[in-house]
């Protein structure tokens, strides 16, 4: 049985350090990796804390046609999902920090939701799954 997991996601963003400032920062994130390579690039590597999921590859943009996918790399939906253990929890700390919510929570069956932005644009649910129901 083959076993596999998506590990990393590259997000296209304007400068290394304003979005690394803003990921591990008000959102809180790990930096596992900020290290040259040529050209003047960086292999910058970011994930949420105590996250089995994936991380971050911020990649600035080389190019007019990736500086034009800063902030819409999937067309204005809404691209990654942040879950939390705690909704409330984390919704207030990134609201104190400075992070743009477009939307007030809202509880739906899956669970408690609300959407938030980057300094790009890109879109973020935060997300606290219901809990699975007792039988």
């Amino acid at each position: 049985m083959t076993v596999q997991s998506l590990f990393l996601v590259t997000l296209v963003v304007d400068d290394y350090d304003r979005a690394k400032g803003f990921y591990c920062g008000p959102l809180g994130f790990d930096c596992l990796q900020d290290e040259p390579q040529p050209e003047g690039k960086r292999w910058v590597v970011v994930k949420p804390k105590g996250g089995d999921g994936a991380a971050f590859l911020l990649a600035q943009a080389a190019n007019q046609a990736q500086r034009a996918a800063i902030g819409n790399q999937t067309g204005g939906r809404v691209g990654f999902f942040l879950k939390t253990d705690d909704f409330a929890r984390d919704h207030a700390a990134m609201l104190a920090a400075g992070v743009r919510f477009l939307e007030q929570p809202r509880h739906e069956v899956y669970g408690t939701v609300a959407v938030f932005a980057d300094p790009y644009g890109n879109t973020f649910d935060l997300i606290q799954h219901a809990a699975a129901p007792t039988t």
